[in-house]
């Protein structure tokens, strides 16, 4: 990527004197992975966010917005650009519609919703970083996706310039997939519709949860949550290889969808290491930061899994980790 000039650095930040220069991303990423963006800015609002992209276009400035950073991998390198932190928090409930700011932590919505007596957003407190990105990737876990209980987003789409609402079924949600991921837009707000329910249910749901989810995913690690897509097939006799290494359990079969995590670990793989880089010991689809890992580690160890996967089980896994500055 080319590198910005001062020129371009200068005037932005003529425009936005509290954007930071060379901010190292590895104190912005659940990972603790990432050289320095060149331009890093801290947006509490969608007008400051949309006012930074277009400030940024304007000075053929490569621009990325982040929320909790989750789900990302910066190069050890960095990022020849503006990366924009969205950090607004500004939530609400109106009956069993709730609407959050991309910012907003999708923990602290799910129990906020539960507070207020509403169900089926409980898996939410599963799910690590931001409601703008979650909305982004079309986050799930624990039976639960976003697209189950989205119903309208606002965004800005940026290549027209134009603020615009869109419905569960115009967002294009598929798995771990939307329409954000394919055209450019910056999340303003989510809406989700819930179902009006027990509060008492629900804070005890959200404690079962968070117990599965400590005894089942990797405890105090640095890491950005799952790494790869789990595995959706249509044509049963794509599986006809890995039934002769094991057996499936039906659940899977019945749900067309083979867990990434149950793959590697059928693989042996769980514990293996490049560098300070580790596929998590408790869950295989997790890759963990032992301190001082660099992002080439977790290339290096993700491309080693995804060929062993291959070549072993004629299955092809797909990054759900997004990636910044390669």
């Amino acid at each position: 990527m080319n590198q910005l000039t001062d020129q371009q650095v200068q005037q932005f930040k003529a425009i936005f004197p509290s954007a930071l220069e060379n901010e190292l991303m590895v104190a912005h990423t659940y990972l603790k992975i990432g050289g320095p963006a060149r331009l890093y800015l801290v947006a509490a609002t969608g007008d400051e966010i949309v006012h930074a992209v277009e400030e940024a276009k304007k000075l053929s400035i490569p621009w990325y917005v982040i929320g909790g950073g989750s789900n990302l991998l910066v190069s050890d390198e960095g990022f020849q650009g503006l990366v924009i932190q969205a950090t607004g928090r500004t939530m609400s409930i109106d009956g069993t519609s709730v609407s959050a700011a991309p910012g907003v932590f999708t923990g602290s919505l799910a129990r906020s919703a539960a507070d207020a007596g509403l169900t089926g957003f409980e898996w939410g407190v599963g799910v690590p970083g931001t409601v703008g990105g979650a909305t982004y990737g079309d986050a799930g876990c624990f039976g639960g996706e976003m697209r189950d209980v989205v119903s309208a987003v606002e965004a800005y789409d940026v290549t027209s310039g134009k603020r615009v609402t869109y419905s569960n079924e115009e967002c294009r949600f598929g798995y771990r997939d939307s329409r954000f991921k394919h055209e450019p837009h910056i999340i303003l707000k989510t809406t989700l519709t819930l179902r009006q329910g027990d509060k008492v249910s629900a804070r005890a749901k959200i404690d079962e949860i968070m117990g599965k989810r400590k005894d089942t995913q990797p405890q105090g690690a640095f890491s950005a949550g799952c790494l790869f897509k789990n595995f959706d097939f249509t044509d049963d006799s794509v599986l006809e290889k890995l039934k002769r290494e094991d057996e499936v359990p039906p659940e899977f079969l019945a749900k067309h969808r083979i867990p990434a995590g149950w793959l590697i670990d059928k693989l042996g793989l769980k514990g293996t290491t490049v560098g300070k880089a580790q596929v998590s010991p408790v869950h295989g689809n997790f890759l963990v930061n032992l301190g001082g890992a660099r992002a080439q580690d977790v290339m290096a160890l993700s491309s080693m899994v995804k060929m062993k996967v291959r070549d072993e089980l004629g299955i092809l896994l797909e990054d759900e980790v997004q990636y910044l500055g390669f």
